[in-house]
């Protein structure tokens, strides 16, 4: 059974700093794509940062220069920092993992998902 964690969220000012986490379990954070996405009320969740198994990152222009995707694989973690967040990045953050690699930041193709960590970021 897949389980996906996600910790770090919190509330910040903006042009502040927030690290999430997501502990995997079930899972091999090597072996295929995971990704973060992000869902405010009233919005669609949208991806905020996706991974290969090589590497490869993917972000939304919105993104681009302000969060960083990364992994551990010998701890079976996936990262995101999150660096001059504004009140807009107020969201549920969830992590994400699918059954093949590669593929975009959408979020329809993924599989298991986390319970989401908070993030309020305040002006």
């Amino acid at each position: 059974q897949v389980q996906l964690v996600e910790s770090g969220g919190g509330s910040v000012q903006a042009g502040g700093s927030l690290r999430l986490s997501c502990a995997a379990s079930g899972y091999t954070v090597s072996r295929n794509s995971m990704g973060w996405f992000r869902q405010a009320p009233g919005k669609e969740r949208e991806g905020v940062a996706c991974i290969t198994s090589s590497g490869r990152t993917i972000y939304p222009d919105s993104m681009q220069g302000r969060v960083a995707i990364s992994k551990d694989n010998a701890e079976n973690t996936l990262y995101l920092q999150m660096d001059s967040l504004k009140p807009e990045d107020t969201a549920m953050y969830y992590c994400a993992a699918k059954r093949w690699d590669g593929g975009d930041c959408r979020p329809n193709p993924y599989n298991y998902w986390g319970q989401g960590t908070q993030v309020t970021v305040s002006s």
